[in-house]
């Protein structure tokens, strides 16, 4: 579906995942690893947003909102991004104001381990406020 400006308003349904990585394999192993292990028949909606124009490492912002405007599902969008630029670049899009989908959030929360919080938490009908604060309390998970 071509995600343009000009698209009929969808119903509510599951908040959207953005996987923004200066990598397009990064972001695109890590959105199929996050809705594989939320373990729901009908995963949330995760899009990843990785590399730049060229197919090189970078970030581009027209991919970032591509890929929200193709997981906005009405319920709102997180968005997590893995290093400084693609952070800056998603604050940009953010501060713009009309760039991306209305109630689009940035997790401040590790990539893949926030990756998934985030689309299991969606995947089973946590709303935006649930869905930033899984993500972001991926933080406090211990290893050792």
């Amino acid at each position: 579906m071509n995600a343009g400006a000009g698209r009929a308003p969808v119903a509510p349904g599951k908040v959207g995942i953005v996987l923004v990585s200066h990598s397009a394999a990064v972001a695109e192993s890590t959105a199929r690893l996050a809705a594989d292990l939320s373990g729901a028949p009908e995963p949330a909606p995760v899009a990843a947003a990785g590399g730049a124009h060229d197919g090189g490492v970078g970030t581009s912002s027209e991919a970032i909102t591509t890929a929200a405007r193709e997981v906005d599902r009405g319920a709102g969008v997180v968005v997590l991004a893995d290093l400084g630029s693609a952070v800056l670049t998603v604050k940009t899009l953010l501060a713009e104001g009309d760039e991306l989908p209305e109630g689009t959030r940035l997790a401040d929360a590790p990539f893949v381990e926030g990756a998934v919080a985030a689309v299991v938490t969606a995947s089973v009908g946590g709303d935006v406020e649930a869905v930033l604060s899984a993500a972001q309390d991926a933080y406090s998970y211990r290893k050792v």
